[in-house]
Order: structure tokens, then C-alpha cells, then sequence
């Protein structure tokens, strides 16, 4: 959970791919399942397992983002449109990969400023890690937070997707 309301995240804004800004509001009542994703990193066969639950859940209100970043090793240095592209033909991703940006330090997005507020399993908050964090925002305001090593399918996270949507 997070000091921070569901209302309030869903207003923050952020830049697409395409540079247009938008906020999670823009996707209505959804479920959301937020990744900050790096092409060159050993964690990115997770793409994969973000695209199943993407088609799995979609059509029952989750939206999976995934936001680039290139603070971690340099494990994201392409254009938008080489990740786009690497995205699209390696993994067959059609969830929304979004601007790429920074998620920690003074310049991080104000999105992923509000996100960190939230505790992981282990009950600390604070800096992302590595590649491949997740937050899944639920629709009344819960923040789930899951750490880079935890696949998109583990159990843990289908549970709080499932509990979270209709049937």
C-alpha cells in the first residue's frame, strides 16, 4: 500500500512512446501492472510472462505498462523505436511500452517517485532495484509492490490480479 491515493496516481502524468502525455486515468478503471523494462537485461525473457497475463487478464479490466529505463548497467540505451521494435519481433508484446525514463534519483518520473512509496513483501519501500519491479495498482488504491526476481506469473501476483477483477 501507499501514502499516496489510487486517485492520485491515476493522475500523474507521463509521456507514451510517441510523446503525447497521458495518465493512468486515460485507461479507465483498470488494474494496472507497471514494469520498468530494460531490452539487455537477463530479466527480459519476463516480456514474455508480461504478455500472457496481458492477454490472459486484459479483456478482464489489467493493463500491464512497461516504462524503459537505463539506469541499471545501461541495459536500455536504444531509441524508442529499437525498443519498440524489440519489444514488438522478440517478445510479441502488445501492451503499451511507454517514454522512457528515469526511476530513481532527482530527474526519476513523478509516477515512479509516487510508486516507490510502497512496500514490497518484505515491508520496505524506497528505491527501485533492478530492471523488472512491478507495481500492480488496484482499482480502490492498493499498491502491490514485486521485486525484479519475481515473475510477472508468480503466484503471488496472479492472486492479486485475480482478486482484483471481476470474474
Amino acid at each position: 500500500m501507499t501514502d499516496t491515493s489510487a486517485t492520485d496516481l491515476r493522475s500523474i502524468p507521463f509521456q507514451t512512446a510517441d510523446g503525447t502525455e497521458q495518465t493512468l486515468s486515460s485507461y479507465g478503471d483498470r488494474l494496472f501492472l507497471i514494469v520498468n523494462v530494460a531490452s539487455r537485461c537477463g530479466l527480459a525473457p519476463q516480456y514474455e510472462q508480461l504478455e500472457e497475463l496481458q492477454r490472459t487478464y486484459g479483456d478482464r479490466g489489467l493493463q500491464v505498462l512497461g516504462f524503459p529505463c537505463n539506469q541499471f548497467m545501461g541495459q536500455e540505451p536504444g531509441s524508442m523505436e529499437e525498443i519498440l521494435e524489440y519489444c514488438s519481433t522478440t517478445w510479441g508484446v502488445s501492451f503499451p511500452v511507454e517514454d522512457k525514463i528515469k526511476v530513481n534519483g532527482a530527474n526519476a518520473a513523478p509516477l515512479y517517485k509516487a510508486l516507490k512509496k510502497a512496500k514490497d513483501a518484505e515491508g520496505k519501500r524506497g528505491p527501485i532495484v533492478w530492471n523488472f519491479e512491478k507495481f500492480l495498482l488496484t482499482p480502490d488504491g492498493d499498491v502491490h509492490r514485486f521485486r525484479p526476481t519475481v515473475k510477472p506469473d508468480d503466484p503471488a501476483i496472479v492472486a492479486v490480479i485475480e482478486a482484483n477483477l471481476p470474474a
